[in-house]
């Protein structure tokens, strides 16, 4: 079955809503002489004149008085239709949004997600992920909506958008011998440390930069999460790296835990949010990746040392 030109729909309402060829022309930026062949078109496609002269004006015939509220009705839903693919009714959405973040992002930008999240899209459901090693066709497969990292994804078609720059800091418990002097490279090495690493890796930017000084560590505690380390560090003197962002989480938690710069040179970390083109132009996500990112803009600021003015 072959449909009909949808252009004529939409010139139809037009023509029915005018009652005139030159209202309609100049309604759809057409000629009058385009409009009157677009008429012709209509008619043959309907079997009726539609409008008819009476006077020196046009007249609906009954078909087109029955079909106007019809024809009105079709324009408008179509409308609709292409409109929804740049809005959407977030007072109504029904989703979950699955992201992939490791424990640290979880505790420092879940809150404020979570409040944006219920506020703004009360009917939706952020499902936080685990990081997975080597789950490179998450993304690729729909599996998750975001992953956010500061590894790049190895799939080629992803989108990935930077969020923020972080650097690690020392945290260490309250009275913790280290603090009683200055922090140099070679008290620091002296201590025991927690490694972070859920694939129980032992070493990595801290112990390549400590050993180009000629110092080494005792690594003697691995933790599969920053969070589940922070909570070791009361009861012991071992020393814990943490992104500076998880600063703000210690403090508002009232840990009895204290921070000190790094005496030694580490590489500067940028986390971005990595999607699929799938998503790209969907726009229930594209709303999720902006609250993401204004998310992280608001923490970052909130992070900053107050200023002297």
């Amino acid at each position: 079955m072959q449909l009909p030109d949808m252009n004529l729909l939409v010139a139809l309402d037009a023509l029915l809503d005018e009652g005139s060829v030159v209202g309609a022309a100049r309604r759809m930026n057409l000629s009058p002489a385009a409009m009157s062949r677009t008429l012709t078109r209509v008619r043959e496609a309907l079997g009726d004149p539609i409008l008819v002269r009476a006077g020196r004006g046009l007249v609906p015939t009954p078909k087109a008085l029955e079909l106007r509220a019809q024809v009105r009705d079709l324009v408008e839903q179509a409308a609709l239709l292409f409109r929804s693919a740049d809005e959407v009714d977030l007072g109504t959405l029904r989703r979950r949004f699955s992201v992939r973040a490791n424990d640290f992002f979880v505790g420092v930008y879940g809150g404020r997600l979570i409040d944006t999240l219920n506020r703004q899209a009360p009917h939706c459901e952020l499902r936080f992920v685990p990081e997975g090693d080597g789950d490179d066709e998450a993304l690729r497969e729909g599996r998750i909506d975001l992953m956010i990292s500061n590894t790049r994804p190895r799939t080629p078609e992803v989108k990935v958008q930077n969020l923020f720059t972080t650097h690690f800091v020392g945290l260490v418990r309250e009275g913790h011998p280290l603090l009683e002097g200055e922090i140099t490279a070679e008290r620091y090495a002296s201590f025991s440390h927690i490694s972070m690493s859920r694939r129980g890796i032992a070493r990595g930017p801290i112990d390549t930069a400590l050993n180009a000084l000629g110092l080494e560590r005792r690594v003697a505690l691995i933790a599969p999460s920053f969070h589940a380390a922070m909570f070791v560090l009361p009861d012991s003197d071992l020393i814990l790296p943490v992104p500076k962002e998880a600063l703000l989480s210690i403090s508002r938690l009232g840990l009895r835990l204290r921070s000190f710069t790094l005496p030694i040179a580490l590489p500067t970390l940028m986390l971005t949010q990595a999607w699929h083109p799938r998503y790209d132009k969907d726009p229930a996500h594209r709303w999720l990746r902006e609250t993401v990112r204004a998310s992280c803009a608001d923490t970052w600021r909130a992070s900053q040392p107050p200023s002297d003015t």
